[in-house]
């Protein structure tokens, strides 16, 4: 069972480096970690708020202030990290938060700054650790997505947008990395028992009025079924895989939700092949005309 995984000789002396570890997933995935016997640098922007997690392992435990969303104090925490462990053999990208609001809602500034936090902070940190994977020729980032980084949804639009981005950056990122011995995987979770739904902005008479019951963002609020404890075992498993996943969906709505997209989309393409495959079609409309 995942619950009960055990660490390999191998994973022993691994060096972990977790974003966003102050509450939720990365902090059930840094004290995880560090409980099998692994050493971490666990970051946050508020350090004062992991201090308990790593209080029992000293020597094996490095607590570093990190904003993602800081270029400088990125650079600061990957150096202190190497200084004290010597590498970074996995990544964990999992600083974000979540933005509710229609799109025509939100103002420049809440839009970027999802786009800062959630995307160009995981790309920052990603970049500054690279390096140190290169030069030892092997690795893993795991970068935290969401299943509304796979299907969007009414009211999270610059959330879904940020997410998505995640995951074609990862892509990529995965392809450009394999030949050099360092792995990428996406975690899609669903809906879990984080603080990600009491960081949202508090819900407006106009935003209960208009969201649905089947709206994603009011599910958010309402039940998160998920214990991060397992999440963050399921993530151990994917670390410790020979071959582990490019895509990790965590949860039963995550993995429905997503089912139920590539089903939609399969069929739209097969609906609109002809025209997808015409060749005359330019010139058919052409004639209609």
């Amino acid at each position: 069972m995942i619950g009960r995984l055990r660490p390999s000789s191998a994973s022993y002396n691994r060096v972990w480096f977790i974003t966003g570890s102050s509450a939720g997933l990365g902090r059930a995935l840094a004290t995880a970690v560090l409980a099998r016997g692994e050493r971490a640098a666990v970051t946050a922007r508020m350090p004062d708020r992991v201090r308990d997690v790593i209080e029992h392992y000293p020597a094996q435990a490095l607590v570093l202030e990190l904003d993602v969303t800081r270029r400088e104090q990125i650079h600061e925490a990957v150096d202190l990290a190497v200084e004290r462990f010597g590498r970074i053999d996995v990544l964990v990208n999992n600083a974000g938060y979540g933005q509710l609001g229609a799109v025509d809602e939100l103002d420049d500034s809440q839009i970027r700054k999802q786009l800062e936090t959630n995307f160009f902070g995981l790309v920052d940190v990603t970049r500054a650790i690279l390096p140190v994977m290169r030069r030892a020729g092997r690795g893993h980032i795991i970068n935290v997505s969401s299943v509304g980084g796979f299907t969007g949804q009414a009211r999270l639009g610059a959330y879904n947008a940020s997410k998505f981005a995640v995951e074609g950056f990862s892509e990529a990122l995965a392809a450009e990395l394999a030949p050099d011995g360092i792995k990428v995987t996406i975690v899609e979770p669903g809906r879990f028992k984080t603080d990600w739904a009491r960081r949202l902005p508090a819900m407006s008479p106009t935003d209960i009025a208009n969201a649905a019951p089947a709206n994603g963002a009011r599910r958010y609020r309402t039940t998160q079924p998920g214990d991060p404890a397992i999440a963050a075992y399921a993530i151990i498993a994917a670390v410790d895989a020979k071959a582990p996943p490019l895509r990790l969906v965590l949860g039963a709505d995550s993995l429905a939700a997503i089912q139920t997209k590539l089903a939609a989309v399969t069929a739209e393409i097969a609906a609109w092949e002809p025209v997808s495959l015409s060749p005359s079609m330019q010139e058919r409309l052409e004639g209609e005309a």
